[in-house]
């Protein structure tokens, strides 16, 4: 059962880009952690009157739908420097708070609108080596072999690449010369970088305006399967400089990572999450029901990973990890090769390629399943996280939407090439080029734009991840929403008060009731109309198996667009001119509200669910540059897809 609503999207935008800037109303909430009265008991008018005037006075919930970047690399990532990338973290936060700047290739780029927050994420092993090998540290050029790609890289041209293509083989065999492997030369280096990167996120940290949370990538690629882990801090430098970040070279092992995590945390007093990120390149290790050792995981692992790793990035340039064609059969967005996953098995295809049988525990949904087995059997479920996009640029740009892209390394940056693999020089591997996604964003539900509270907003999960477009969405879950709910201009008020947001569980159920779900989304102002809402269940079947099932809750054109006898919904239509890489908003709609009741609850199985919001087809990447280079592409290479959205989950425990 549902209503839905296409409201003026003007109405929505006011007071901030949200949906419902209203005061908590009096009296006292059971199950509630926002502490909102009931709304059920009075009617909109007597609410309106015991409020008070503004409705948006004495708020006590989050208002504010921020956008930034969880996954960013600058030239302290020696990948990301030996790919030409030159732009400092300094450059990094210019650009994201809306400044121009130039990029490592010579193009200006400036950002459609600034980021709200930005986590510079470099990778913690050899941590700004690569540069300082570049500035001729003196650590380093006293060898002989580092003191001549110095040269070369200062000098640029083919130099610069031929120094940087020895670099890379060096790594790659494990030859590097001995300054860049000593522990004691690297070390007081690498920790003299951090405490360089901390100063420059305090100078640009502007608490209500611009965060710059603090951050690093842990890089465990044990045979080149992606186990990757973004940490972030909740702290400033003084805490975050008291240690060096934990790193793979210490070990590969994500619970070493943890006990690091737990350490810091019990001698710092600060605070610490983990975000994995590329599941979809981690041949079915990132789920895995094993430890790092093979041993079955235990009731002591669940419980640490639910702990330190509350979200998962669901997208980002590598690919899309929510599912694929093979685990979800009857979802017709799980193949959509604009906003795709990448087949390829891991980073470096060193070891076993990848096959059906991994896939079941690398995408994000089958792991929010096996997630609901294994608390079956260990009580815990390790697998208990919310939903973030995110870039992995390695360029120091954070350009990601479609008609901006700038890539991930600089190599990837606009060219007349940059899609075609056969012209690359040194990348000859298709996944560099128009495989990569312009992807994707990290949103968090917060009161205001400070460090404390986006990261607590994450460590709640009252997250949500786009594939580039700047949707906004709200999805709660409760026992009493009603279809009345969807058509209120104040959707937050009524949310909270009669329920939980994403990421939550549902509080406990009343009898006879089955769980109901309001959610609400509005359109990108700059980009494509919205196509539809769907919500995605999980749960366990009475067999002990996780099963799944996409609904389509709320839809454009309701009146002339109905399901099919099959139950599918027809498509939206398409509206793209790919020769002039523009579209038209005249199908779609800017906005869409429901509630919505799952016809198929069984109370006494476990389950999730999440919302996933689809826009109409808009041009790809690979169409802008298709008409500012003046190329033609082969007919594999997709010009058109469907950005969206996704709400984190949330659960229901019988």
């Amino acid at each position: 059962m549902y209503r839905m609503r296409t409201l003026s999207a003007l109405l929505m935008l006011l007071a901030g880009s949200t949906f419902a800037e209203p005061s908590a109303p009096q009296g006292k909430v059971v199950d509630n952690p926002y502490d909102l009265g009931p709304l059920e008991a009075i009617t909109p008018a007597e609410r309106a009157r015991a409020r008070g005037y503004s409705p948006y006075a004495n708020r006590d919930f989050p208002t504010r739908a921020l956008f930034g970047d969880t996954h960013h690399h600058t030239a302290n990532s020696g990948d990301a420097f030996m790919g030409g990338n030159r732009l400092m973290p300094e450059d990094a936060y210019r650009l994201a708070r809306g400044e121009e700047v130039m990029s490592s290739t010579g193009v200006p780029i400036k950002l459609s609108r600034p980021l709200d927050f930005l986590v510079i994420s470099d990778h913690a092993e050899g941590l700004g080596v690569m540069t300082e090998v570049y500035e001729g540290n003196p650590s380093f050029v006293s060898d002989q072999t580092l003191k001549r790609c110095s040269e070369m890289m200062r000098a640029g041209g083919e130099e610069a690449a031929t120094a940087t293509n020895e670099l890379i083989s060096a790594q790659a065999q494990g030859t590097l010369p001995a300054p860049v492997q000593d522990p004691q030369t690297v070390g007081p280096v690498m920790m003299s970088v951090w405490q360089q990167y901390t100063e420059t996120a305090e100078k640009f940290n502007e608490p209500g305006r611009f965060t710059a949370l603090i951050g690093y990538e842990w890089t465990s690629v044990p045979g080149g399967n992606n186990l990757h882990r973004n940490v972030l801090y909740r702290d400033g430098k003084a805490t975050a400089d008291q240690a060096f970040p934990f790193s793979s070279w210490q070990s590969e092992d994500p619970e070493k990572l943890w006990e690091w995590m737990a350490r810091f945390e019990e001698r710092t007093g600060g605070k610490l999450i983990a975000i994995p990120h590329n599941g979809n390149l981690s041949n079915g290790r990132m789920f895995e029901l094993v430890d790092f050792a093979g041993n079955p995981i235990d009731r002591d692992y669940a419980e640490r990973r639910a702990r330190f790793e509350v979200l998962q990035e669901i997208i980002q340039t590598k690919g899309n990890s929510e599912t694929h064609p093979t685990l979800s059969p009857n979802d017709e967005f799980a193949g959509d090769l604009g906003v795709a996953g990448w087949e390829f098995g891991n980073l470096t295809l060193e070891g076993e390629p990848e096959s059906p049988e991994m896939r079941h525990t690398m995408y994000l949904r089958s792991g929010l399943m096996r997630g609901l087995e294994v608390e079956e059997k260990l009580g815990v479920n390790p697998f208990k996280f919310g939903l973030v996009g995110s870039t992995d640029v390695h360029n120091s740009i954070t350009s990601i939407e479609e008609d901006n892209f700038m890539g991930k390394l600089p190599i990837q940056e606009p060219s007349p090439h940059r899609w075609d693999h056969v012209s690359k020089q040194g990348f000859g591997k298709t996944r560099y080029t128009w495989h990569y996604l312009g992807a994707g964003y990290a949103v968090v539900w917060a009161r205001e734009n400070t460090r404390e509270e986006i990261w607590d907003a994450m460590k709640r999960r009252e997250v949500y991840g786009t594939s580039g477009t700047r949707i906004t969405l709200r999805f709660f879950g409760g026992w009493g929403y009603t279809p009345a709910d969807a058509e209120t201009r104040y959707i937050a008020d009524i949310g909270y008060a009669k329920g939980v947001p994403m990421g939550s569980d549902l509080p406990e159920r009343p009898e006879g009731k089955a769980p109901t779900f309001l959610v609400a989304a509005l359109k990108d102002p700059m980009f494509g109309n919205l196509d539809r809402i769907q919500i995605i269940k999980g749960w366990l079947g009475a067999d002990g198996k996780a099963k799944e099932r996409v609904y389509d809750v709320a839809w454009s054109d309701a009146e002339s667009r109905r399901p099919g006898k099959d139950g599918s919904l027809p498509p939206v239509g398409n509206t793209v001119d790919v020769a002039n890489a523009t579209w038209t908003d005249s199908i779609g709609t800017p906005s869409l509200a429901v509630v919505w009741s799952d016809p198929d609850f069984d109370p006494a199985q476990r389950a999730f669910y999440y919302a996933r919001v689809i826009e109409i087809p808009t041009p790809r990447w690979t169409a802008y540059d298709a008409l500012r280079f003046g190329i033609e592409m082969p007919l594999e290479v997709p010009m058109v897809q469907q950005e969206r959205a996704w709400s984190s989950p949330i659960w229901y425990t019988p």
